[in-house]
């Protein structure tokens, strides 16, 4: 008789450890915003980090007047963010589009028939402030 309390108990713990696993993933969606230290709460579309370094690879391309490099890096950001899509874009289809429309404005104008630096410029730092906007700034 002894082996039936026992595997009571041990289904027991086993839904218990379930429930907390499964509760404390879900905890991760919701936390609290920047702090004084530096660390930021993810946007609601997750982690955008990999995309915002692609776009600061960019921007160091466009400062230093790299128009044609800039020009092939950022089809880096265009295809991992659409690649990223069907992902991302369910979580927050707002901040998504916000995103979405930066990127291509950021994409026309290094694409542009005759690209223009200060256009360039603008399109990145537009960029990188809506990544800022949505993740929270950056420290460092």
């Amino acid at each position: 008789m002894p082996a039936k309390p026992l595997f009571i108990t041990t289904l027991a713990i086993a839904c218990l450890a379930s429930v907390l696993a499964f509760t404390q993933g879900c905890s991760k969606h919701d936390e609290p915003p920047a702090s004084a230290s530096g660390v930021h709460a993810p946007s609601k579309l997750g982690d955008l980090s990999a995309f915002r370094a692609i776009a600061q690879d960019v921007a160091s391309k466009v400062d230093a007047q790299d128009l044609p490099g800039a020009k092939a890096r950022i089809k880096d950001l265009e295809k991992s963010w659409d690649d990223a899509e069907a992902g991302i874009k369910p979580r927050a289809a707002s901040d998504w589009h916000l995103l979405d429309k930066a990127i291509d404005r950021a994409l026309d104008a290094l694409r542009a028939s005759s690209p223009q630096q200060a256009a360039c410029k603008a399109a990145m730092v537009e960029l990188l402030g809506t990544f800022d906007t949505l993740q929270g700034p950056r420290q460092g």
